[in-house]
């Protein structure tokens, strides 16, 4: 029996040598990097890029000097990004066995992430960026309790009216997701119409959430 189209194609992309959390360079160039600041600025920045230089030094030189500012989606402070990290590498770890990828694990400069994950790692960081450091347990669960799919589709409305790391910060959209994923009942399994909620409390006109 011949393998359907889209096995031979996961075959196949399984096979490209990834970065970080599975970006595949030589696939696309599209991907997310988190870079942490250091003893001197402890804070994580969430970028978004569409080509990928694989000199590690230009690519540190390039963010420096400020020259991908427009591509920044989210700031956070080193130790509530070091309370998402590990669940989030847990997280992405399993699906990247699931595709037959190799596991990612946080560098202490930069990582890559795939364009996807990266998505879905931004919408988190997005909930806990102005939360309640207390808060983030249940942001955590209740992104967990979200589809992949779901991750994407509110990363990509988010992203499309305030996206940006500053500019964005505390309104529209932005707001809602933090209202959502933070202040939402959780479970351990959280039940398909709490998910069914959120989606729909995001989905209506986010206006009401404006600062």
């Amino acid at each position: 029996m011949m393998a359907s189209p889209a096995k031979k194609s996961a075959v196949k992309a399984a096979k490209l040598p990834s970065v970080g959390f599975g970006f595949q360079p030589a696939a696309s160039g599209h991907h997310f990097m988190v870079t942490i600041g250091g003893k001197s600025d402890p804070r994580v920045y969430l970028s978004e890029h569409l080509h990928y230089d694989d000199a590690e030094e230009r690519r540190k030189v390039r963010f420096t000097l400020g020259h991908d500012d427009d591509k920044l989606r989210c700031i956070l402070p080193l130790l509530k990004w070091e309370a998402i990290a590990g669940a989030v590498q847990t997280e992405f770890n399993q699906r990247l066995n699931g595709l037959k990828l190799t596991a990612g694990r946080w560098l202490k400069d930069q990582t890559a992430v795939s364009r996807l994950l990266g998505k879905e790692l931004v919408l988190l960081a997005w909930a806990i960026e102005e939360a309640d450091p207390r808060d983030i347990p249940a942001a955590i669960q209740n992104w967990r309790g979200l589809a992949p799919e779901e991750r994407w589709w509110l990363f990509t409305m988010t992203n499309a009216a305030t996206g940006h790391a500053l500019n964005g910060k505390g309104r529209g959209w932005r707001k809602a997701v933090r209202f959502a994923l933070t202040e939402n009942p959780t479970s351990l399994q959280p039940a398909p119409e709490s998910r069914s909620d959120m989606l729909g409390l995001l989905a209506e006109d986010p206006t009401p959430y404006r600062a």
